[in-house]
């Protein structure tokens, strides 16, 4: 195993507005564009990687050759990415405000944690909660 502080798993999204998308995911909730290569005009963000906190995410344009596509164009989610955050509530708040779809609103679970899960405007699941994997439950 690599102990790296970093970690070492960088979940890549991809969406059909890849730039619109960069946007709302820093007004949403809180990402920085620390890179964004450009791509062409059939997919206009080749690569881009965004961070909170000590994690990173990528974002591209869907490239249906590869068969990287929006949730939008699938019938259901697949996968939903999951954030650390100490303090939840002021995070959801601007999830709602940038108009974020609500699937579990704040909640307090029994093995302790505290958290929220949104989808984004292109289906995306977000997953944001005070537990973090490899630490014990409470419960």
């Amino acid at each position: 195993m690599l102990d790296d502080p970093a970690g070492t798993l960088y979940p890549c999204l991809y969406y059909d507005d890849a730039l619109g998308a960069i946007d709302w995911l820093e007004r949403a909730f809180g990402f920085q564009r620390r890179l964004v290569v450009p791509g062409d005009e059939t997919r206009p963000v080749a690569h881009a990687e965004l961070v909170l906190g000590s994690g990173c995410i990528m974002v591209g344009s869907s490239n249906l050759e590869h068969g990287w596509v929006s949730p939008d164009r699938l019938s259901g989610t697949n996968q939903s990415t999951c954030i650390y955050l100490p303090e939840v509530d002021l995070v959801f708040a601007s999830a709602v405000a940038a108009g974020a779809k609500v699937i579990f609103g704040i909640e307090d679970t029994d093995y302790g944690s505290r958290g929220f899960t949104v989808r984004d405007p292109e289906g995306h699941d977000w997953n944001f909660g005070t537990y973090r994997p490899g630490t014990e439950w409470t419960a």
